[in-house]
């Protein structure tokens, strides 16, 4: 085989090459916006997997995924500094986790009200 990385060793590699991985707030380039200094803020969560390939387990492979969620922006005006969340992001979080919640006390209702 070619390959320059070794099969047994792929894992290892994968890993050496990416820092910083897991959870974590990433922040863009500052930018100016109508006189106003902007520099974005997201949170940034990713993560990889792989199996070396070997007799005994078949075929290695791997895998990969990640996600972006724009938060806001600190915003600079006239020397004051304040952040400028970015609602619809806030809000497409906030929707699941309310839909969750909702679901799970009805649950909890309805086991109340077969105990009675």
């Amino acid at each position: 085989m070619t390959d320059s990385i070794p099969h047994d060793g792929i894992t290892q590699a994968l890993a050496a090459g990416v820092s910083n991985r897991g959870i974590g707030l990433s922040v863009g380039d500052a930018r100016k916006v109508d006189g106003v200094d902007v520099l974005p803020v997201a949170f940034v969560s990713y993560g990889f997997g792989a199996r070396d390939a070997s007799a005994e387990r078949g075929p290695g492979g791997g895998g990969a995924g990640g996600v972006s969620i724009p938060l806001g922006a600190y915003a600079v005006k006239d020397g004051t500094l304040r952040f400028r969340p970015n609602t619809i992001a806030l809000a497409s979080l906030l929707i699941p986790i309310i839909g969750t919640l909702g679901l799970a006390i009805s649950m909890i209702i309805k086991a109340l009200n077969r105990q009675r």
